[in-house]
């Protein structure tokens, strides 16, 4: 497979910031893991676009503010499918 890192680092970073997207989702989206999207975009987009590389990093640095808020409304919303369902 002959594929282009840096493009993909790049497609990646752009990705991101369109779409405020975390890196989980965004793992999903291109059909790779979350460790390559990860490294693509510290330490690959890092070197080849620094101006790309700080926006991303911005949207990742909020994506980690606010995953515990998520996590919780994630925990909320399964105890209530839960509970519906035990009431079935």
């Amino acid at each position: 497979m002959n594929y282009d890192y840096e493009q993909r680092a790049e497609s990646l970073g752009r990705y991101i910031i369109e779409s405020k997207s975390t890196v989980r989702a965004t793992a999903k989206k291109f059909g790779i893991s979350k460790s390559t999207v990860h490294s693509d975009v510290t330490k690959r987009l890092r070197k080849i676009n620094p101006e790309l590389f700080s926006e991303v990093r911005k949207v990742l640095d909020v994506n980690k503010e606010e995953r515990h808020i998520r996590g919780g409304i994630a925990t909320r919303e399964k105890y209530k499918r839960e509970a519906i369902s035990a009431k079935r």
